[in-house]
């Protein structure tokens, strides 16, 4: 469970925040002087800390120096009834997460407070590369013991330590936002804080004052200073997600600050410095969006100091099993239930299905399966519908009739007539026969020897074997009479 510590030297404040915060799972401790909040703080590590600025023994700036000396990663927030105070900007620069000025607004605190759990957690909860210990002790891992996942692993044992922004690239679902946070877990800047921001979240007015801050009076309800996640994430990391999404103007201005280490907050004219690594993060073809003129070039080159590209999860699918079973025991422990296994059959049709969503869907796929399962086993009839292949889908023809192997020529047709029919799901269907037509003509050329198969091919066997089942091909139906499978 969650730690917040609150001190402030007024008791109805505490009974306050207590009061909101009520329904959130956290534990709440108080201290009403500066020396009880140190004493508390070193006992309890505390996830987030409110605190007051002026406390009646000591200024809360000082009490703030202390609590850093700490933990230099705890989260404070203070509290202050003067929102103009200099002071509380004074904190900021130094490091403090945000300020909540007295009487407090309710959604302002739990939003505040919600925001700064969240993040302490991406800095507490490490990201873990190495195998060993069991899956439900283990919250927060990059799994995958094949040869894709193992040069992910060992791009970031590289990259984390050497100073230097990353860009992350792959589909949704991938896994990028576990990727950054293993880089700085992993890295020179671990004791600094480690901020995250979705770029394609947040509305394109609001998201150059998230990242930069802005003054007072800006624009319309600006009505005090704010600083932005650069200033916060001073000495640190901070992860830019769905980069691809960002517009030209806030483009300029991130390319400035990776070039001259300073920016403007909105509304401002005084240059800011920050000393921040950057990582950044997308889904997207930024080479495509440079032709198009919508990314520059210039900032690409400066975000990609180094580029892990994650593969999609059809592309490792030889990591499926140990994936379902991580997220089989890690659900069980959250939704109390009790399931031991996954069939066979389940974890075949895992297996043979392309995950467009990638990890994310097959963690949702395993929750729901959870839910729905009866008995010890997760069975096929437990698996969401999707992962059902369809008995009506219609095959591969030419000149009106059906073809058992295909060949280039008829794939060409194929794909004309189809897609002047517009069929839907043209290209997964093509590319399956593909898959069937390539897959043959090599396992015929390995005369067989799967393995052998599986090196020209460039994939696992496990992958390989995967496709074979997916495809319902055999390789002693693939061979002629006059070429039997190898022993």
């Amino acid at each position: 469970m969650a730690k917040l510590l609150v001190i402030d030297d007024e008791p109805s404040i505490h009974f306050s925040i207590e009061q909101v915060l009520a329904d959130q799972s956290l534990e709440v401790f108080g201290a009403e002087t500066a020396a009880d909040g140190l004493r508390l703080a070193a006992e309890e590590s505390p996830d987030v800390i409110l605190l007051d600025i002026r406390l009646g023994d000591r200024s809360g700036l000082d009490v703030f120096h202390d609590l850093r000396r700490l933990d230099p990663r705890c989260l404070i927030i203070f509290i202050t009834g003067h929102g103009t105070t200099d002071t509380a900007i004074e904190a900021m620069k130094l490091g403090a997460y945000d300020y909540l000025v007295k009487p407090f607004d309710v959604a302002s605190l739990r939003q505040t407070v919600g925001q700064a759990l969240a993040i302490s957690r991406l800095m507490h909860v490490p990201t873990i590369l190495e195998e060993g210990d069991r899956p439900e002790d283990r919250p927060d891992r990059l799994i995958g013991s094949g040869p894709a996942m193992q040069i992910v692993c060992k791009q970031i044992g590289r990259v984390a330590p050497q100073d230097v922004n990353v860009l992350i690239l792959g589909e949704s679902g991938t896994g990028k936002e576990l990727v950054a946070r293993a880089i700085y877990h992993h890295s020179r800047r671990s004791q600094g804080p480690f901020l995250a921001i979705n770029c394609a979240a947040i509305p394109e007015p609001l998201l150059e004052s998230e990242l930069f801050g802005h003054e007072k009076g800006a624009f319309t309800g600006a009505d005090r200073r704010r600083i932005g996640k650069f200033e916060q994430a001073h000495g640190g990391t901070l992860l830019l997600d769905e980069i691809g999404d960002m517009s030209p103007r806030t483009q300029a201005k991130i390319l400035r600050l990776l070039q001259e280490g300073t920016f403007d907050r909105v509304g401002g004219s005084e240059s800011i410095s920050a000393d921040v690594r950057v990582l950044a993060a997308t889904n997207k073809n930024l080479d495509a969006l440079i032709e198009q003129g919508a990314f520059r070039s210039d900032l690409y080159y400066r975000l990609r100091g180094v580029t892990i590209p994650l593969p999609p999860l059809r592309e490792h699918r030889e990591d499926i099993a140990e994936l379902a079973h991580y997220f089989l025991f890690r659900f069980n422990k959250q939704l109390g239930t009790i399931v031991q296994s996954i069939s066979t059959e389940a974890l075949d049709l895992l297996e043979q299905y392309d995950w467009p969503g990638n990890v994310r869907q097959l963690q949702s796929a395993i929750r729901e399966a959870l839910i729905v399962s009866a008995g010890p086993s997760i069975l096929p009839e437990f698996l969401p519908a999707e992962l059902h292949p369809s008995e009506t889908e219609e095959p591969l023809v030419s000149d009106g009739g059906t073809i058992a192997e295909p060949d280039w020529k008829t794939l060409s047709q194929f794909v004309e007539t189809a897609a002047a029919r517009g069929d839907a799901g043209l290209y997964r269907r093509a590319i399956e026969q593909f898959d069937r037509l390539v897959i043959s003509q090599v396992l015929k050329q390995a005369g067989g020897q799967q393995n052998r198969a599986a090196e020209l091919l460039g994939l696992s066997r496990v992958t390989l074997r995967a496709k074979l089942r997916h495809l319902q091909m055999s390789v002693a139906k693939t061979l002629s009479p006059k070429q039997p499978p190898a022993s």
